[in-house]
């Protein structure tokens, strides 16, 4: 009787745990699912960490080049006549950013015919991405101006720009 008894217990208990077990298991697949998707993005971001860091020399091209780019295009818009525009800066930058030139940032500063325009500060802001952008100044005998560009380097042309108040060193407009 104890023997049956005991039997019947164990076979309960047993049974219980199995009975947890079952219930554990769709908890199981969906952890193992999350598992799979945590290392197939894990993956996908060692591909992207490699590449970016196996072809610096293919990054600092493409910055050396946009580098380029940004100062043709500056030194392009200021000494050119603002109705030039159009056909002086057509694939430099986007058709947005030559409008904005035309209507906004030409009436504010003078680019006269005699005011040459050197560009001695083209400064990196931000290289990661196919976005760069950049801080640029532009410096003539009477003014400096600033502008914040941003450089597409998959359409190879300048998509957004802004214009800076200068303070301190550069700051010579009277």
């Amino acid at each position: 009787m104890k023997n049956s008894r005991l039997i019947i217990f164990a076979s309960l208990v047993l049974a219980g745990i199995i009975l947890v077990q079952f219930n554990q298991i769709p908890n199981l697949d969906k952890q193992l699912v999350q598992a799979k998707d945590d290392l197939k993005q894990a993956k996908a971001n060692q591909v992207k960490s490699q590449t970016i860091v196996s072809s610096p020399k293919s990054q600092q091209e493409t910055v050396s080049d946009s580098t380029n780019q940004v100062t043709n295009f500056v030194k392009t818009f200021s000494n050119q006549p603002t109705s030039t525009y159009p056909d002086a800066l057509k694939g430099l930058a986007s058709q947005k950013v030559i409008n904005e030139l035309t209507q906004t940032f030409a009436p504010s500063v003078t680019f006269s015919d005699k005011a040459h325009y050197d560009v001695p500060l083209v400064g990196l802001k931000n290289a990661w991405g196919s976005d760069v952008e950049y801080l640029v100044i532009a410096k003539s005998d009477v003014q400096s101006v600033a502008y914040t560009i941003t450089y597409d380097t998959d359409e190879k042309q300048v998509t957004d720009m802004s214009r800076l108040t200068l303070k301190g060193a550069y700051d010579n407009e009277k």
